[in-house]
């Protein structure tokens, strides 16, 4: 009774919401700079982030092993960790709104393992576009998650015109089987490119500066704000595309818009942090449960959650083994999983 009571509460009490997510996500970030080998007070943090991006106090009365901890090292990976989770959250929540099922999510329909083909290739290649430069990485790997998310979605509806969630679930797992051999041919043939194909398959934030946050944010904000722009459309075709036609939606226009801003996102964030699985799953999962399936609050709340995860999940896999580290992609598997089995075996039984 008292459970039945606190959602309805949370669902009916919006602000509360976005004051909770906003919370969650700044003490993620205090807590992911704070901790590692080196332990740093969350007053000398904030007052360090103070000085250094703000100008609020002189620089002279902060510790220099601190100042240059958490300016080169720990923020830039923690801001990254939530760009990546957002991300990916916003992405899963987007594609999982489109397809009226909760076990879509970049990872699962396969984009994922397109933009890491697109990152891997050009690694592989040494490729550098005249006139992207440092963004040619995630350019290319946006390019293959596009791809990628129509031939899955193309194959699917050839198999089967109604495209069933199994259907796309497994239409994913095999392009996801197929690019992952591709991967697999390019690192047999590879030769020093092989760490950094290796690093970009397990999915890590490590030893990314201030230059990875350059390259992910543009995209970042252009998927994001492109996403949050079609919540109303989102609510609508969830009710199913003749539905949503009937109430004024150009179906066919904001699929499309939906399915690129969501390859957008997910290819910018495989360019700077490799494979990261689960996110896109897990997150929104966990915010419809307890704020509702509305999304105009579902996605920016998924967002706000989803960089808090991947902030926290980072923070577990350079701390629980140290002084090495585990791939992050590893932690969120470990708790995607379980999630991903639990959420199929409850929607047999209500099928059943």
């Amino acid at each position: 009774m008292r459970k039945l009571y606190i959602q309805k509460f949370l669902l009916n009490n919006k602000i509360i919401a976005y004051f909770i997510a906003i919370i969650f996500f700044l003490s993620a970030i205090l807590t992911g700079i704070a901790f590692g080998t080196v332990y740093v007070p969350v007053f000398s943090i904030i007052k360090i982030i103070g000085a250094e991006i703000f100008r609020f106090s002189p620089i002279d009365s902060i510790d220099p092993m601190y100042s240059n901890i958490v300016m080169n090292i720990r923020l830039p990976r923690v801001l990254l960790a939530g760009l990546v989770g957002a991300s990916l959250a916003i992405a899963g929540a987007a594609f999982q709104g489109l397809l009226r099922n909760p076990l879509a999510d970049p990872y699962t329909l396969g984009v994922s393992s397109g933009a890491s083909v697109g990152a891997v290739i050009a690694l592989f290649f040494q490729i550098t576009l005249p006139i992207a430069g440092m963004y040619t990485l995630p350019m290319l790997s946006i390019t293959a998650s596009i791809i990628t998310v129509f031939l899955v979605l193309l194959f699917a509806q050839k198999i089967e015109r109604s495209m069933k969630v199994e259907t796309l679930i497994l239409t994913g797992i095999i392009f996801s089987s197929f690019l992952g051999s591709l991967i697999s041919l390019m690192i047999a043939l590879t030769g020093e490119e092989l760490r950094q194909i290796i690093g970009w398959i397990l999915g890590s934030v490590s030893m990314r500066g201030w230059e990875y946050i350059k390259i992910i944010l543009p995209f970042f904000i252009i998927g994001s704000c492109l996403l949050i722009m079609t919540t109303k459309e989102l609510n609508a075709l969830s009710f199913g595309e003749e539905r949503a036609q009937h109430l004024g939606v150009n179906v066919h226009r904001r699929k499309l818009l939906i399915m690129i801003s969501g390859s957008i996102l997910t290819g910018a964030a495989v360019a700077v942090s490799g494979t990261i699985g689960f996110v896109g799953l897990v997150v929104p999962h966990f915010v419809r449960q307890l704020w509702g399936p509305d999304h105009r609050h579902l996605l920016p709340l998924s967002m706000i959650i989803g960089g808090g995860f991947l902030i926290l999940a980072d923070l577990v896999s350079r701390t629980i083994i140290a002084p090495s580290e585990l791939p992050i992609g590893v932690i969120t598997s470990l708790i995607g999983a379980p999630m991903f089995a639990v959420i199929l075996l409850r929607r047999r039984e209500r099928s059943g």
